[in-house]
């Protein structure tokens, strides 16, 4: 009968694990919106809030701002983790646990390229490779309040 007890836990612990790996977050929600939220902030509005970049460049009219949020490496961050745990009467136990690294470590960081066109952001882009919660560090402050 102890089966049956434990049999939920399980299914409510793999659904959490499951929902964990599939939702981005608020940090991913913020780079994501930071793309068309921050067309047509100013130079000086820029560089007030995101700060001196890492590189910048100029051609064909336009200035390139580059910043770049260095990755956190490995799996020494935080981890998900399930705990299966049972006993007998006397209270001896056993327990099984392992990690999962999700969102916990890893990432690959990112580089956020500003795109200015007459002292404006036309355009924010995010590398290929970028982990987009990695990505909202550098974009947070200029973010308007409210947003994710």
């Amino acid at each position: 009968m102890r089966k049956r007890r434990v049999v939920p836990f399980l299914v409510l612990g793999a659904t959490a694990v499951l929902l964990a790996a599939c939702a981005g977050g608020p940090a991913a929600d913020m780079a994501q919106q930071a793309r068309t939220s921050l067309v047509g902030m100013p130079k000086q509005a820029l560089l007030s809030c995101a700060g001196v970049p890492d590189r910048q460049a100029e051609a064909g009219g336009r200035e390139f701002y580059s910043y770049v949020q260095r990755p956190t490496g490995g799996y020494g961050g935080p981890s998900t983790s399930i705990g299966i745990g049972g006993g007998s009467s006397s209270g001896i136990g056993l327990g099984l646990g392992f990690g999962l690294p999700l969102g916990g470590g890893g990432d690959s960081g990112c580089e956020a390229t500003f795109t200015l066109e007459n002292g404006v952001v036309r355009q924010l882009v995010y590398a290929p490779d970028a982990s987009l919660s990695s990505c909202a560090p550098i974009v947070r402050n200029c973010m308007p309040a409210g947003a994710p």
